[in-house]
């Protein structure tokens, strides 16, 4: 049976419990081969690649920083410079320096050229492009305009916005610009007035359109809705196990297949109001059916809590919250790393 691990927090929003994963044995390890029934020894043991999957950072800067010097600290140097990372969205709103985290991703594949970075797009990040203007726009030739209609009943109470250029912009985009009178949010339904204000606009200006630099717009552009690797390592215990793996902000819906699903994040298609594999809940919280009949890691961040059952790992203890740590897990060894981790040299 696979290890099962949720952390849950207490009302002082602390975990409730620490766990750092697996012990290893690398003695007798065999690698399924996609060939029939065939399992065959590896000729030489190799060494597994390290996976680096980073939680939400919404907007925390100093935890980003912190984050990644205890994984530079804590991993083979040699390793770390070859790692793939993977940033698992929710870079933007709720913290205050949305715009340095995102100055900070854009230099990593120049200072490490040798890892492998990936950034999944958001629910947050898919807004924010929206209402900046770089989502991409609907393969059918619809307008944004069309994805509207379903939720118009929430406008007025969600305070959509209204101003310069909201005709043609995405429901997301419109939601994350508004104002949410009279509740505890930052702005919009969204807390996106830390983001505004990294640029140095107010809340729901459409200035932040001119005021995001091209750089930031480019890679706002360039998200992935979804990312497969077709050989991870992962520990389990019963020794090491060869997994696919497939990285997604919220996770896959349940009820509906797997490849079809897969189709729709890689074509990123913006004529849907709502994209449930990057903001659903309890529908995208466990491993679909059609992912068992080969051995799959599905990783997310987005729910706000850190839970690792079998292969389900979703990696997101910070949740946007201050006080909260911002997590990441390192393959294979399952290791849980936090900002807070004090390492002793």
């Amino acid at each position: 049976m696979e290890h099962e691990l949720q952390i849950a927090y207490t009302n002082q929003g602390l975990p409730a419990h620490r766990w750092g994963g697996f012990g290893r044995s690398e003695q007798g390890r065999v690698r399924e081969m996609e060939t029939g029934n065939i399992l065959a020894k590896d000729p030489k043991p190799r060494k597994d690649r390290i996976v680096c999957c980073i939680g939400d950072i919404h907007g925390y800067i100093i935890k980003l920083r912190n984050l990644w010097s205890n994984l530079e600290s804590l991993i083979d140097p040699c390793d770390f410079e070859h790692a793939l990372i993977i940033f698992l969205g929710d870079y933007c709103d709720r913290g205050p320096s949305a715009r340095e985290v995102i100055d900070f991703l854009i230099s990593l594949p120049s200072k490490y050229p040798n890892q492998s970075h990936v950034f999944l797009c958001g629910n947050h990040e898919l807004a924010f492009a929206a209402f900046v203007g770089v989502l991409p726009a609907p393969a059918d030739g619809s307008d944004f305009s069309a994805t509207w209609g379903e939720y118009g009943g929430s406008e007025e109470r969600e305070g959509w916005y209204r101003g310069d250029g909201y005709e043609k912009m995405h429901l997301q985009g419109r939601m994350w610009g508004g104002e949410m009178k009279g509740t505890e949010c930052k702005g919009s339904i969204y807390d996106a007035a830390p983001t505004f204000e990294s640029y140095c606009v107010p809340h729901g200006s459409g200035d932040l359109m001119k005021a995001v630099p091209d750089e930031h717009k480019k890679f706002l552009a360039n998200l992935v809705w979804v990312h497969e690797e077709d050989d991870v390592s992962i520990e389990t215990e019963e020794g090491i196990k060869h997994c696919k793996l497939i990285a997604v902000h919220g996770g896959l819906e349940k009820g509906k297949g797997v490849e079809e699903q897969l189709r729709f994040l890689k074509a990123r298609d913006t004529r849907m109001p709502k994209v449930e594999a990057l903001s659903g809940r309890k529908n995208v919280w466990d491993i679909p059916e059609g992912l068992t009949e080969y051995p799959t890691i599905l990783v997310s961040g987005h729910h706000g809590i850190l839970h690792i059952e079998g292969l389900r790992l979703i990696i997101d203890e910070g949740g946007g919250r201050e006080n909260n740590p911002l997590a990441a897990i390192v393959l294979p060894s399952r290791k849980i790393v936090r900002d807070t981790d004090v390492l002793v040299k």
